[in-house]
């Protein structure tokens, strides 16, 4: 017999083993128990299946609703629809001279205006803090006073913007659009509010903070998202767009990305607060941005509600923040305050004291070293207009200063700064 041929298979029962009736009945019922289970379970899923498929869209439901995957992706998704809506678009218009060309001769021609037509000059981003219609962007969106505004909702509405107040030192401004009204169910004119944002505290702000910028990127793709972090806190930049150039203390420094056409959006935090006003980028690096902070913002939207406008105390004078490189190069005998009458390279600037101002009153001189306002040491964080900022026009102030190396005291009634 080969090793692949298996003899018959033929079993009998041995006298030793042969099965008791009630392990027979035991097999049998759970034999016949287990095809029961099979047959019913089966029935309940074909029922199933059967009432899912006739319950309109819940295949659709199932297949594109996304689960967010962490707790910050979800509270990411939350913010931006949260406050997507009271993000708006600003488009810039103005009349410009159109040319045509004519000629003077067969061989020679020249232009001539042939009137004006209307076209959008730039765009920027703005969001509305007040169901009335109150928009907040920056100053140098809306810095052409000879061009007319025009704010886009995120649902595609149309509405002219007002310029209520221009922010004299920071690159903010508060604009007005008006509200849509309708006629109620009784026949009386209603207004239909704007969706707002929620404005958080700026002051409690932290590095590695998750942030997150939503703005009108490059004028065209509306509500562009991007995250990042708060990267640092206090800078101080120079910003310029065209012929406008401003220096801007104490802003919040982030590596989410900011494009043109984003600034005077939003910068939020995790909560969907608006911790910031998105206003630069650094266009030769990489992920560098900054952003006003909102408690800023939130002086002018105040002052426009209760004056009219924007309004700064004003001592009147030039000058320069002491450092140590400018003690050790001009030997000054302190490594902080301000120079007046000096730029930070320590050079002379054209005016030293404006005529007429607070400073000019209270006999502040060029080449004075301002060290302290009302006790208050003034160095690189706390700079003159930093300190300047804490007080109101007509406030009285005590200016400790230095002249040839002399401490003396000065008193101050301070003025104002508008628009």
């Amino acid at each position: 017999m080969s090793l692949y041929d298996l003899p018959p298979f033929n079993f009998k029962w041995t006298n030793s083993f042969k099965p008791k009736p009630i392990i027979i009945t035991i097999l049998l019922a759970s034999f016949f128990g287990f095809l029961a289970g099979a047959f019913s379970g089966s029935l309940f899923y074909f029922e199933l299946k059967s009432y899912l498929s006739n319950v309109p869209g819940l295949e659709k439901i199932i297949e594109k609703q996304y689960v967010p995957q962490t707790t910050q992706e979800e509270a990411i998704i939350k913010a931006v629809n949260d406050v997507s809506p009271a993000v708006v678009n600003i488009v810039i218009s103005k009349d410009l001279p159109v040319y045509e060309q004519y000629y003077l001769n067969p061989f020679s021609y020249q232009y001539r205006q042939k009137g004006t037509q209307r076209q959008d000059i730039g765009s920027g981003t703005g969001f509305i803090v007040s169901g009335d219609g109150t928009v907040l962007t920056n100053k140098h969106v809306v810095l052409d006073e000879a061009a007319d505004y025009t704010v886009f909702t995120n649902d595609g509405r149309k509405f002219s913007a007002k310029v209520l107040a221009r922010d004299p030192l920071q690159d903010l401004a508060v604009l007005k659009i008006e509200t849509e009204k309708t006629i109620d169910a009784n026949g009386a004119l209603a207004q239909k509010d704007f969706p707002t944002v929620k404005l958080g505290d700026s002051d409690k702000l932290q590095i590695g903070q998750t942030v997150i910028a939503i703005g009108n990127a490059l004028g065209e793709f509306r509500n562009t998202v991007s995250v990042g972090v708060v990267s640092g806190l206090g800078r101080t930049i120079t910003a310029s767009s065209g012929d406008f150039v401003e220096t801007i203390e104490d802003v919040i420094q982030t590596d989410a990305a900011i494009n043109k056409g984003n600034s005077g959006g939003p910068l939020l935090n995790l909560k969907g607060e608006v911790i910031g006003i998105n206003t630069a980028t650094v266009l030769d690096a990489q992920s560098i941005g900054f952003a006003i902070p909102v408690n800023k913002a939130k002086r002018d939207i105040d002052q426009v509600n209760f004056s009219g406008k924007i309004v700064y105390p004003y001592l009147g004078v030039y000058y320069a923040l002491i450092t140590a490189n400018l003690q050790e190069k001009f030997d000054l005998p302190v490594d902080y305050g301000a120079w007046v009458g000096r730029n930070a390279s320590g050079d002379k600037t054209d005016g030293a004291v404006a005529s007429g101002s607070a400073a000019q009153t209270a006999g502040l001189e060029r080449d004075d070293l301002i060290l302290e306002i009302n006790g208050e040491k003034i160095n690189a964080d706390n700079s003159l207009s930093k300190l300047l900022q804490k007080y109101h026009p007509g406030d009285k102030v005590t200016l400790k200063i230095m002249r040839d190396k002399t401490e003396m005291t000065l008193e101050a009634t301070l003025g104002s700064r508008e628009e």
